[in-house]
């Protein structure tokens, strides 16, 4: 959709009136963009609108849907319409989106530092973006540790930074940061700076001097005045109409204001201890003319807005279809659309309001491409030897526990691979840190590192079986109040080559591969590991049928058949089934990959409508929805036993989950007529083995 298709009133309504009408056609949905600066409304329906990028990493320039970005991350929209997006990854270039869609380099080239004209300047790892009223653009140079300024014929000059990682306030040219990813411009000239790493706010005055405005010598969460206040891995920036600065505070789960002076406060913040907290991992910030905030966060994909009397709401990402993957740019214009550089999707997107009304469902393009070319690992494993077979003992899709007792708390989310504790975890391609936040759970089990779309979990993030550092360079100690340990920092930027150490085998025993964007992981047995076969068809060890509640199984039979009653109000279908692989040890029970089911008559001919097996389930990419779990298997799958060895899987194959796609479903048994069939289950795993025995219960409806 482009400008001129919005459909605007003009009736002699009052602005405020205008504001909250919406015009619908009957058959389609119509986005409504409100004209001029009404109240913004709370809670209001959004759709996501997709601007450019198709979803696959690359640099392309020209028309919108053909366009690719690498790591598409600070964004700013200009008074003239045009769209400016830090384009990280391996692209290292300033973009704009022109109002006719094209899109185009506007400075940029290698990775480096170099200031100059266009394609002759260089940047690395370019993240948050800035306008000012006359439309220079400022740039939060995230790898060369300074802040750069684009002017609108294209010339990049760098405003403050010496391009070493360090904390020194003072004259631009000597001043110091530590991989800085926020910036905002005040209407006087000031620039202001989440200095990430160093846990501070930084200001550069228009006469070039630099000072800390708020934070301390280390991360942590305190409100206070300067340097009494904490942060913990700032990112996202906003000035108000007020010339107060709003904070995404990442790791503290918090959105913070800091005044003019420095007195730092909370608006919104997570509690430690909620498994769901109001915003988590914030990223980016907007903010309306009339103070409506918002707030895109990482975990979730999600836009929040806040309002100033403590209202908060999702704007989108609460369901599957529009789940932002990476949100980490966000801007806003004079007619309060949002902009939206989602960087794991390699993908640039539009926020508008929509009719209530509208009657057809919106045609949604999110997340990144299904077919996006997967990392080039040439088909190394994270374990010496790179080119040899290792044991695969879980894939995606299979049921998890929790360790209070529940045997379905959620999709295992990746590939796991057997290894001994302590031994070295490689990368197996070569990558680059785009997240500010890349590594997570220093000590714990789950402890990981995600690099380039691919995480590694399980493992001593940077560090031997005893604890030593392996490359203090890129892997970095911080340390609590005492002395200990608390954290590993590994910045956004940082570069490995396949082959490089990332850590060593925790206690899980094992490596955890996932592939892809929370909540678009994809099957990591496609990476194609050297030596990996599966030449085992999944194996059917029982097929039953529920009531529709999935509490009692029908066990009733006549003549060898299950009996139905047609009178049933719907029927759940159960299948057991289990795989294995190659090499394995014999014991090892893996998930499936796909599953299904068909109905036949009693002669073994396909009933119309099932003429193709219905593919209910099928782990091609994870939904995101915890709950998704419950959907796919029945109760009394997982580790039932506590230390059971055994894994039970259990599938409700009449349910969906599939393409990102959950749904509960039954069979209706008053479909048929009274007479005998033929239920035939399909289950097959990634490499396309179906079972062929067990496959079939005979069944009797009445």
């Amino acid at each position: 959709m482009t400008r001129s298709t919005w459909l605007w009133l003009a009736i002699g309504l009052t602005t405020a009136a205008l504001a909250a009408t919406f015009i619908f056609a009957p058959t389609r949905e119509v986005a409504i963009l409100p004209t001029g600066p009404a109240p913004t409304p709370f809670a209001w329906k959004a759709r996501l609108e997709l601007l450019a990028g198709d979803g696959v990493s690359g640099l392309r320039e020209g028309a919108a849907m053909q366009a690719r970005f690498a790591d598409p991350y600070g964004i700013a929209h200009a008074a003239n319409g045009s769209v400016y997006v830090a384009d990280a990854g391996d692209n290292n270039r300033i973009r704009r989106i022109a109002l006719d869609g094209s899109v185009t380099t506007v400075a940029g080239s290698v990775e480096g530092f170099a200031d100059g004209a266009g394609g002759a300047a260089a940047f690395n790892t370019p993240s948050g973006l800035a306008i000012d009223a006359v439309g220079n653009l400022y740039v939060a140079d995230t790898g060369n540790h300074a802040i750069r300024k684009v002017s609108p014929q294209g010339i990049v000059t760098t405003i403050a930074g010496n391009g070493s990682a360090g904390f020194r306030d003072g004259p631009a040219a000597q001043a110091q940061f530590n991989g800085p990813i926020g910036v905002a411009v005040a209407k006087d000239g000031r620039v202001y700076v989440a200095d990430t790493y160093n846990d501070r706010i930084r200001v550069i005055a228009p006469d070039g001097m630099v000072r800390t405005l708020a934070g301390g010598d280390r991360p942590g969460y305190l409100d206070g005045l300067g340097e009494q206040a904490r942060f913990d891995t700032p990112t996202g920036l906003a000035i108000d109409a007020f010339g107060r600065l709003w904070v995404a505070d990442t790791r503290n789960n918090a959105v913070r204001r800091v005044s003019p002076r420095g007195d730092v406060d909370t608006v919104l913040r997570g509690a430690p201890e909620d498994a769901n907290p109001v915003v988590h991992r914030p990223l980016s910030l907007a903010i309306a003319h009339d103070g409506a905030v918002y707030v895109a966060e990482n975990s979730r994909g999600t836009v929040l807005q806040y309002t100033r009397d403590g209202r908060w709401a999702v704007i989108t990402g609460a369901s599957q279809d529009q789940r932002l993957s990476r949100p980490a740019g966000l801007a806003i214009d004079g007619d309060g659309a949002l902009y939206v550089a989602d960087a794991a999707s390699h993908r640039v997107h539009r926020i508008l309001p929509i009719s209530t009304e509208a009657t057809t469902p919106p045609v949604l393009t999110v997340g990144p491409a299904a077919d996006a070319p997967l990392p080039d690992t040439q088909g190394r494993w994270p374990l010496r030897p790179q080119d040899g077979w290792h044991e695969v003992v879980g894939t995606l899709g299979e049921v998890r526990g929790n360790y209070q007792h529940e045997s379905r708390d959620h999709l295992h989310g990746g590939l796991d691979i057997r290894g001994d504790v302590g031994q070295e975890v490689l990368a197996i391609a070569d990558g680059k840190v785009s997240s500010p936040t890349a590594s997570w759970a220093m000590g714990q089990l789950g402890e990981g590192l995600e690099l380039d779309g691919i995480g590694y979990i399980h493992m001593r993030v940077g560090r031997t079986a005893q604890g030593k550092p392996i490359d203090p360079e890129r892997f970095h100690v911080l340390f609590d109040e005492t002395g200990k340990p608390e954290r590993m920092r590994v910045m956004r930027g940082t570069r490995f080559k396949a082959g490089d150490v990332l850590g060593t085998i925790n206690g899980m025993a094992h490596v955890h591969l996932s592939v892809g964007a929370q909540g678009y992981e994809r099957n990591a047995i496609a990476l194609g590991f050297r030596g990996y076969a599966d030449s085992y068809p999944p194996r059917i060890d029982r097929i039953e049928l529920f009531d529709a509640a999935a509490q009692q199984p029908l066990l009733e039979k006549q003549d060898g058949r299950v009996l139905l009653s047609r009178s049933l109000p719907g029927v759940q279908i159960v299948v057991d089934a289990w795989d294995q692989v190659d090499r394995n040890l014999p014991r090892r029970r893996l998930g499936l990959h796909a599953l299904g089911y068909q109905w036949l008559d009693a002669a073994g001919r396909p009933l119309p409508g099932y003429e193709a097996p219905r593919m209910n389930i099928a782990f091609d990419r994870m939904p995101a929805d915890n709950d998704a779990v419950k959907i796919a298997y029945a109760p009394g799958s997982g580790i039932t036993v506590h230390g059971s060895a055994i894994t039970r899987f259990q599938y409700v194959v009449t349910n969906t989950v599939r393409d990102g796609v959950l749904a509960t479903g039954q069979w209706d048994p008053s479909d048929f007529a009274a007479g005998d069939y033929i239920l035939r289950i399909t289950a097959k795993d990634y490499t396309g083995n179906a079972a062929s025995a067990g496959r079939d219960l005979a069944v009797r409806v009445q």
